[in-house]
């Protein structure tokens, strides 16, 4: 038997219509189940040939033990190695390199020094930053600051000057913070994709109150559907994301992506929606089936984005050159952006 489990925290409607979902398929050899972490012996296995992980970025016990079980076979969605290792900073970086359109973005150090370090852990880094001119490079202010890793619009600001920009990073202690440039947007799309290949572009609304955010009709052509489609699978391939989400903001016609590192996105029916969680729960099964018949024993079930797979091999990503970078665009409109949403 191929036992596939779910591992989540206080989310119910997603976890159980999953586990309902893929048993009611009735697949021979597969059952699925609300995960169940005992004691965890190193080195031992898990029961389970696939497990979906909803709650680990919260929970540093829960992805230790994910790792263990990996390492004895499991096919973990996501990959907890990469997902401990990802941060949005880099992959913003990653996606110059596939031609994928995002903000201009710079990385700051921690307002204070992290515990256990002085000055001298410090020597490297220049002293003082010309803050002029990354704000030039960003097109001027109005600007985002968010940290470089983790979700959830914690910490965000916007910075419309440079008092309101010290002021907010006064307030950031150690948090690594990230400055980007704002997208003044007519059209916003949140993008499920499952197991490298399901995509469902959702029209999104940010501005509107949480319940309300996906009521929204953007009237997007085919050919801009299709564009984000493809965006999508290519930093999900180069990632290695069996579960993930992107987030696109519309610029005179160019999608940007704006985050695109959710690798435990909101799938409750409360807030996405009935059809978009029929959807999550349907294609979710099918992916942990297909892994799950997949599954072989004694073996790395992981999936390792083309990134990783290709750098082990000596090569980085290179620019297909199918798209304009962010910054052939801002230099062909010869204007820097306002904002409404980073």
């Amino acid at each position: 038997m191929k036992k596939i489990g779910i591992l989540h925290g206080k989310e119910s409607t997603f976890p159980e219509a999953f586990v309902a979902r893929v048993n009611a398929k009735g697949v021979k050899g597969v059952e699925a189940e609300p995960t169940l972490v005992g004691e965890v012996m190193q080195g031992e296995p898990t029961p389970y040939a696939v497990m979906i992980d909803r709650i680990s970025q919260d929970v540093p016990f829960y992805r230790a033990y994910l790792k263990n079980a990996a390492l004895n076979g499991t096919a973990v969605l996501n990959n907890p190695f990469w997902w401990s290792a990802d941060e949005k900073y880099f992959n913003n970086c990653l996606a110059t390199k596939i031609g994928m359109p995002v903000p201009r973005t710079v990385l700051l150090p921690s307002k204070q020094m992290p515990p256990d370090t002085s000055a001298q852990s410090f020597r490297n880094l220049k002293y003082p930053l010309e803050w002029e001119n990354m704000i030039e490079y960003l097109g001027g202010f109005p600007l985002f600051m968010k940290p470089h890793s983790g979700g959830g619009w914690k910490n965000v600001y916007k910075i419309n000057n440079f008092d309101e920009f010290f002021e907010a990073y006064n307030e950031t202690g150690t948090l690594v913070m990230l400055l980007q440039e704002a997208i003044e947007f007519d059209g916003y799309f949140r993008c499920y994709c499952l197991g490298g290949k399901y995509v469902r572009i959702m029209d999104y609304e940010p501005r509107n109150p949480h319940h309300l955010r996906y009521v929204a009709d953007h009237k997007a052509s085919k050919a801009l559907r299709a564009e984000m489609h493809d965006y999508v699978l290519r930093i999900n391939a180069a990632l290695g994301y069996d579960f993930n989400t992107v987030e696109f903001a519309i610029r005179d016609g160019i999608p940007y992506a704006i985050d695109f590192c959710n690798p435990a996105p909101d799938a409750d029916v409360h807030s996405v929606g009935e059809e978009n969680f029929e959807w999550v729960v349907e294609n979710a099964a099918n992916m942990a089936i297909e892994r799950a018949l997949a599954h072989k024993e004694g073996a790395d079930n992981l999936t390792w984005g083309s990134y990783v797979g290709g750098a082990a091999q000596g090569r980085l990503p290179v620019n297909s050159g199918k798209s304009p970078t962010p910054a052939t665009v801002k230099k062909a409109s010869g204007k820097a952006s306002k904002v409404k949403k980073a």
